[in-house]
């Protein structure tokens, strides 16, 4: 498929989604995706795990919110987040050593919680 066709699809890779970068709601770089969760029965995407402050791969905090807080900006050509960066620091958090911490429902509850989103299961 052209890159052209792709830039028209209203579907996209996981593969395309993975480095993304991440824009706050005042259009400023706050992070990349690292990850995009899928519900193993359902197939859909629910969580997208990105990285907060992290440089070349190396620190830095990750976060996974609900798929409900992204939206793809084609002007950025990247995720927006309708929450500001001071929003995202004070969000549950882990390290990259941590990552398991995604697949905790308490975890999930939290960030759900936070983001006043209404978790899917």
């Amino acid at each position: 498929m052209s890159h052209e066709k792709m830039r028209n699809s209203d579907l996209i890779g996981s593969d395309r989604v993975e480095g993304t970068a991440v824009y706050g709601s005042d259009g400023d770089k706050i992070g990349t995706v690292e990850r995009v969760l899928i519900e193993k029965r359902g197939g859909q995407a629910r969580d997208v795990e990105i990285s907060v402050g992290s440089f070349l791969g190396m620190g830095g905090e990750l976060h996974s919110l609900p798929w409900e807080k992204f939206d793809y900006n084609t002007d950025l050509d990247g995720y927006q987040l309708d929450v500001t960066e001071d929003q995202l620091k004070g969000a549950p958090t882990y390290k990259k050593s941590e990552r398991d911490t995604a697949y905790d429902r308490d975890y999930q509850t939290r960030s759900y919680e936070y983001w006043a989103v209404r978790p899917y299961w």
